[in-house]
């Protein structure tokens, strides 16, 4: 017993002796480590001072948006180049920077796609700093643990932007928000963002909480309850890192009701945040003359979104053959499911060739019709002679896709959650603008139904559904997101 207890007492005096030396060596470390960090900070400083002056003899003001894919086809890149050709509208002294991946295109291409797609025509060049290393923020490099290892990538590749252009001002547009206390310590930026979707919800707790299969939560996690367990741990301390780096944000806007309840659960900065609906091009669409269908040999349901596993694809086409095959439209025309949308990589070609076998499991293809990445003008001729508008993305964060096929005049039928139920497909003027679903049965219920009204009916729908959307307008965008960015200008 007494040699046990000089053993221990032995044992602990080692440790002290050790503790002391490793305490003095990690505060020496952290010292270094702060010097460093500051030392950055200035040289940054000091690159921002030696820009050129402009032609007033002032420097121009910099402004950053960090989009490593600008030059996609998706409603994140429309409400980039709004808020681009907002701000070039509003500030003389001005220059637009966008931080981008896309090395495949020229600067003058992005632009040139970007009025193709959208329709929109900047009135100030842009000036573009192409990223070498965007690869750090592909999910397909991370199998395992994709939001961590999504976000640290993202940290690097913010780290590259930064040391190729320091900007006064820095907007994340896509949703890196780890980035946000990099340019904001380090790079002495006023620092805002536009959060189209939280990249962790209380929703993907509840989730994997409840041990329930999605595409982000695979079934043999949802079988065990050991790994059911350790992923609600991962997304808990990934939830607490998320809101640590969301709070350093000067001006945080959000997209909808349902991301607006997220962000302020998650961040905790109710006072520097607002929601600013994304720009609808519905203006565009109102040309689309409303009137009674007439006899027609083909009905055609259109769905507008990117070739993402969020958005659902495979529940749109099981409804459309379940309403084939159950014949509910009677001796109606035919029908034909038009999926529009962008491919942004090589993963999403490869979504879109998985769509097509199962178009051929389900014995549909003949009447599932691809289109992708199409200019504007073939956008709005599909959906000048769609019937139905189609959308099934479970808690979509707002939903462009669905706004625009309201104002084009087709009649929505859109999930049953996330933005659509809660800001869009909602009662206006006490009218009916639209329809929601859930699941493969409810999907082809209501588009049964649909079909089964009369016209006229059909026209009352869209015309109340068209009335509702001018809340979604370019202009009303404009207004309040000059309005949430002000503090970050003054």
């Amino acid at each position: 017993m007494v040699a046990g207890g000089l053993c221990f007492c032995g044992l602990l005096r080692l440790l002290g002796s050790l503790l002391l030396p490793a305490l003095f060596l990690s505060g020496i470390l952290c010292i270094c480590l702060v010097v460093l960090l500051w030392g950055v900070r200035l040289w940054i400083q000091r690159k921002k001072q030696l820009r050129s002056a402009g032609r007033d003899g002032k420097r121009p003001l910099l402004v950053a948006f960090f989009h490593p894919y600008c030059n996609a086809g998706g409603g994140g890149e429309r409400v980039l180049w709004c808020a681009i050709r907002t701000l070039q509208k509003k500030y003389r002294n001005v220059t637009c920077v966008v931080y981008t991946g896309d090395k495949d295109a020229t600067g003058e291409e992005i632009v040139e796609g970007a009025f193709r797609r959208f329709n929109i025509k900047l009135i100030h060049p842009v000036k573009f700093v192409f990223l070498e290393k965007r690869f750090l923020v592909e999910a397909s490099l991370y199998p395992h643990f994709t939001l961590l290892g999504q976000s640290l990538g993202s940290v690097f590749l913010g780290w590259e932007a930064l040391l190729k252009c320091a900007p006064d001002i820095y907007i994340d547009s896509m949703g890196y928000a780890f980035t946000i206390p990099l340019f904001k310590y380090l790079g002495g930026c006023r620092v805002g963002c536009y959060v189209h979707y939280p990249t962790i919800s209380t929703d993907m707790l509840s989730v994997v909480r409840n041990q329930d299969t999605r595409f982000n939560n695979a079934a043999f996690i949802t079988s065990s309850p050991l790994f059911s367990k350790f992923k609600l741990v991962y997304y808990y301390f990934f939830a607490f890192m998320y809101g640590l780096v969301g709070s350093c944000s000067d001006v945080v806007m959000v997209n909808s009701s349902w991301t607006l309840n997220h962000i302020l659960s998650l961040w905790r900065v109710g006072a520097c945040t607002s929601v600013v609906y994304p720009p609808c091009d519905v203006q565009a669409f109102l040309d689309i003359p409303l009137e009674v269908e007439k006899s027609t040999s083909e009905y055609s349901i259109v769905s507008v979104s990117q070739f993402r596993p969020e958005k659902d694809h495979p529940l749109q086409i099981r409804a459309f053959a379940k309403l084939l095959k159950e014949k509910r439209v009677g001796q109606q025309p035919s029908l034909k499911l038009i999926l529009i949308g962008g491919c942004r990589n090589q993963q999403d070609e490869e979504r879109v060739s998985k769509l097509k076998r199962l178009c051929e499991e389900l014995a549909v293809s003949d009447d599932v019709v691809f289109r992708i990445n199409i200019p504007f003008e073939e956008l709005k001729r599909h959906l000048a002679e769609a019937t139905i508008g189609l959308h099934t993305m479970w808690n979509e964060h707002f939903g462009i896709g669905v706004v625009e096929c309201m104002a084009a005049g087709t009649v929505i039928l859109a999930h049953n959650s996330g933005g659509p139920k809660l800001d869009i497909v909602v009662r206006h003027e006490g009218r009916v603008t639209g329809f929601l679903a859930e699941d493969e049965d409810s999907y082809a219920e209501t588009m049964a139904y649909i079909f089964s009204l009369p016209p006229e009916k059909r026209l009352e729908i869209r015309e109340s559904a068209r009335r509702s959307v001018h809340r979604f307008s370019d202009q009303h965008f404009e207004d309040t997101f000059l309005s949430s960015v002000e503090p970050l200008f003054k």
